[in-house]
């Protein structure tokens, strides 16, 4: 094997394995939720691109800073399956079709959703902090920012992949990731950016919080077993991990 095929492998071996039994055991059937997450947001889509279902996207999945709170996270969940109308959508598609899939065989239906919507919650919550500290400061954000229709799945993609990354050891995949929203912050600055980082923010709070729980439970488990924990944890690492986020 040459190098190229060595570092792939140990970078994306564990996620690899994780996916190629389920694929192709059921194929598309391993990924009901990612396939309706698809139909959802091409049909939301068309409707948001005709006349008489503009107004009906917009009061229902159309997320502003300048909308009440409460309005904005009942919002958020759709928002994410309304693509953004400047943008071409088989951009948000394919990022919900690949991304998502690979969530839902590796995570779980209900854990990707959970993860996209922490992701883009967050950037949603973000957009207000921003324009309350206002262009000055370096997380701050335009009042006219309050104006923006904020929707789309770009931050539960972002956020997943980080995850992901994180918990099947792509960490050079999750870096690439992270570097390029910085860079994106860096070269246009704009609402789009400074929330992906946010959603980044967020998701590895979740990553420290799910590494918490490893921890403990390896703990519990030596203490159970009568073994020092540091030589538990290590006995036990790899069932810990996948019970963890599975």
């Amino acid at each position: 094997m040459n190098t190229l095929g060595r570092l792939a492998r140990a970078e994306w071996g564990a996620l690899f394995l994780a996916l190629r039994g389920p694929l192709a055991a059921r194929r598309w059937r391993a990924v009901p939720m990612t396939m309706g997450a698809v139909c959802l947001t091409g049909a939301l889509h068309f409707v948001h691109n005709q006349d008489w279902g503009y107004q009906a996207v917009q009061n229902l999945g159309a997320v502003r800073a300048e909308d009440p709170l409460w309005l904005a996270i009942v919002r958020t969940p759709l928002s994410l399956f309304v693509p953004a109308l400047d943008l071409p959508v088989w951009g948000a598609l394919a990022q919900i079709l690949l991304v998502f899939g690979i969530a839902e065989i590796c995570l779980g239906w209900w854990r990707t959703l959970v993860i996209a919507y922490v992701a883009t919650l967050a950037g949603t919550l973000y957009a207000r902090v921003g324009i309350a500290l206002g262009p000055d400061n370096p997380v701050g954000l335009p009042g006219s920012d309050a104006q923006v229709v904020d929707t789309g799945p770009s931050a539960a993609v972002v956020g997943l992949a980080v995850f992901l990354g994180w918990r099947y050891g792509a960490c050079v995949t999750a870096g690439a990731v992270i570097a390029a929203m910085v860079v994106e912050v860096v070269l246009k600055e704009n609402l789009a950016g400074k929330e992906h980082l946010a959603a980044i923010a967020a998701v590895l709070v979740l990553c420290a919080v799910a590494q918490l729980r490893q921890r403990r439970s390896a703990v519990r488990s030596g203490s159970a077993s009568g073994l020092p924990p540091s030589h538990s944890s290590k006995a036990r690492r790899g069932p810990a991990q996948r019970r963890s986020w599975r």
